[in-house]
């Protein structure tokens, strides 16, 4: 007989302050992406002591299965952390310099560890097989999920759902947001070197000065994107970094610019890509410079299965309660979840971190970040009862 949202709940609660020192000790050794060997060390060991089959999936990825059979539903935790030097003063804050869990994935890891633990405890009523994904390298292109994907780690068998979630500062604990269809912008990063010719700044007509062609690109490209996608269609192009020159009294020879393109259409995502290197380049040769333009193509546009969201809703609203389940907005971020999403069908959501409606919002990427454990709860028991439910 499979185990009611109660029993499940006072699970949750017994390994409460497991999961909490699972997560002190991850979110304490932080690792950057592709370096997580620590990190899947240690998930491992947690896998081992709770007799919970596992397999290495790429260098730093891990995968434990529960169950057995072809019925098979994925969770998925992402499991690197973030160039940041982290400012919390928490006691138990980062030993690693420089490198911080400010993203949340020490709160992926730890409730995917701990509904491992529950899951693993509840085995024979399974009815198949559960795959705890963890990822690494999900914030580095191209992304840990499509080398787990190109790996295998979707085969034998091959699930017929995949869940993950992602903390939320902005909503409260307790609390989660799941809304259908694209919920996160494909994400590419942009790069330009600028070759001119450099020049006494009162001299400027004896050179070619990369700097006015920057400004002229940074300016273009925002009506360019205005001009050439329907109003309707979300799409985002900022320019985030414009290096050169040391003095002021010289115009360098190079200068080089950063940024990144969201978007949700692919075809429009495509149509700007190449606006981006030929408009660039003539803009460029107006005044003399010789521009280099790599579009670096980046994760897809996440969605979320329409008829899945559907059942999950069903499933989060018995487990959490209806006044605890919100829909939300699309979000130019990013989540490489976009290549299970695009595989298999998948449910994404964002899990409530906030711990009081009047607590300041530290927002995601930010060295103070610090989320409210006690929505570790929250997360467990919304995948806990999906894979149940749903298997």
């Amino acid at each position: 007989m499979k185990p009611s949202v109660i029993e499940i709940r006072n699970q949750v609660e017994e390994i409460y302050q497991q999961v909490v020192d699972f997560r002190r000790k991850i979110h304490q050794n932080p690792e950057l992406s592709n370096k997580e060997f620590a990190t899947t060390e240690f998930i491992i060991s947690i896998l081992k002591e709770n007799n919970i089959e596992y397999k290495r999936i790429t260098e730093t990825g891990a995968v434990g299965i529960i169950g057995n059979g072809d019925n098979c539903i994925a969770l998925r935790a992402d499991i690197d952390a973030l160039p940041i030097k982290e400012e919390t003063g928490l006691p138990f804050a980062s030993q690693n310099p420089g490198i911080m869990h400010a993203c949340g994935h020490d709160f992926h890891t730890a409730i995917l560890l701990g509904s491992a633990i529950i899951l693993k405890k509840f085995e024979e009523h399974l009815n198949g097989t559960i795959k705890l994904i963890f990822q690494p390298s999900e914030e580095l292109i191209p992304g840990g999920a499509l080398k787990m994907i190109k790996a295998g780690v979707l085969d034998n068998p091959r699930p017929k759902y995949v869940f993950g979630q992602h903390i939320y500062p902005e909503l409260n604990t307790g609390e989660i947001a799941v809304s259908a269809g694209p919920v996160m912008a494909a994400a590419d990063e942009l790069y330009w070197n600028l070759y001119g010719k450099g020049s006494h700044a009162a001299q400027p007509h004896m050179g070619n000065d990369p700097l006015i062609v920057a400004a002229h690109l940074i300016i273009h490209l925002q009506a360019m994107l205005n001009k050439n996608k329907n109003p309707f269609s979300p799409a985002v192009l900022s320019v985030t970094s414009v290096i050169g020159g040391k003095a002021t009294n010289i115009f360098p020879e190079f200068a080089s610019m950063q940024g990144t393109l969201r978007t949700f259409d692919e075809s429009l995502r495509s149509k700007l890509h190449k606006l981006i290197e030929n408009n660039s380049r003539q803009i460029a040769s107006l005044f003399d410079v010789k521009c280099d333009v790599e579009v670096r193509k980046g994760f897809p546009a996440l969605i979320n299965n329409s008829e899945l969201v559907e059942k999950f809703k069903d499933i989060a609203n018995q487990a959490l309660g209806v006044n605890n389940v919100h829909s939300f907005e699309p979000k130019m971020w990013a989540e490489d979840f976009a290549y299970f999403a695009r595989e298999i069908p998948s449910v994404f959501w964002f899990l409530g971190v906030k711990q009081s409606v009047d607590s300041e919002v530290v927002p995601l990427h930010n060295s103070k970040l610090n989320p409210d454990e006690q929505a570790m709860k929250t997360g467990m028991l919304a995948m806990v009862s999906a894979a149940m439910e749903l298997l």
